[in-house]
């Protein structure tokens, strides 16, 4: 952690929705005036998409069925921790950006499935934004969560996050039902290696839980709205939450234990806003008087 230079973390599964917890904290910060440095995840990935496909033929034939983008040798967590720590300590650093697709490959000039070369920060943020599956991993070789500030999960229950990550691959990248099928099963092992223990890192987790049916996911014709939901919220340390505020503030809200609420899936934007803004501003006030 660094008083001087804060680092947020939003860490979450492929489909469990981090981009769109990225869009409302950008309304935050545009609207509090804070200048926020982003990084994603994927840009932290080891291969490119060709090197990728390469790798895992290689291990398919070694034996190895559970390698993917979740397991930690697929990606640089040490060069991520190391930006992590440099941030915190100078407020300096560099990432890059994997280029999905076509539209992304209009901007950067780079083909898809590659990556941009690096590059450095603005030099005068006042915080670092990270989005990605790796924010808050605590392993043998690296420890990501210290240098986090304030670290978040967005989880969905699985069936959940299943059907939107097969609606997502489908509509924005052209994979069929049986393609993303594959992928979810070759990353099970990592996701429950890799990817769980980091959601008891974070400080707060928003779990999205349908309340229509989602037994079979992979036959699912639509995606659960956000009105067919709740939104479980996890406080890691509930000393100084004030939750009479929040439940007041958020209509159909309850508490469910002594550290969670529960909100209508609809309003979570909403509760975001609520809970992070007041934290934001003190983390750069924090950081302005350091």
């Amino acid at each position: 952690m660094s008083k001087k230079h804060p680092i947020i973390s939003v860490t979450g599964s492929s489909g469990a929705g981090t981009s769109t917890i990225k869009h409302t904290f950008d309304q935050i910060f545009r609207r509090e005036g804070v200048k926020a440095v982003s990084i994603e995840g994927d840009a932290f990935h080891k291969f490119n998409r060709k090197d990728m496909k390469t790798e895992l033929e290689r291990r398919y034939e070694a034996g190895d069925f559970g390698f993917s983008h979740f397991s930690y040798e697929a990606n640089e967590l040490e060069e991520l921790e190391s930006v992590f720590r440099q941030y915190g300590e100078t407020g300096t650093g560099k990432t890059r950006t994997y280029v999905h697709d076509e539209e992304e490959s209009r901007v950067y000039g780079v083909p898809p499935g590659e990556f941009t070369e690096w590059r450095d920060f603005d030099s005068d943020s006042d915080l670092l934004f990270y989005e990605g599956l790796h924010g808050a991993v605590v392993n043998d070789s690296v420890d990501l969560a210290r240098y986090a500030d304030l670290k978040i999960g967005v989880v969905p229950v699985i069936n959940l996050e299943w059907i939107q990550k097969i609606h997502r691959d489908k509509e924005k990248r052209g994979y069929t039902t049986e393609a993303v099928t594959d992928v979810i099963l070759r990353r099970m092992h990592a996701y429950v290696h890799c990817i769980c223990p980091q959601f008891t890192q974070t400080d707060v987790n928003f779990q999205r839980v349908p309340v229509v049916d989602t037994s079979n996911p992979f036959v699912a014709r639509w995606i659960p709205t956000p009105d067919e939901s709740l939104v479980v919220i996890r406080f890691k340390n509930p000393r100084g939450i004030d939750f009479s505020y929040l439940t007041s503030m958020i209509h159909g809200s309850w508490m469910s234990r002594a550290n969670s609420i529960v909100i209508p899936g609809g309003k979570m934007d909403l509760a975001m806003q609520l809970i992070f803004t007041p934290m934001i501003e003190r983390l750069v006030s924090e950081s302005k008087r350091a």
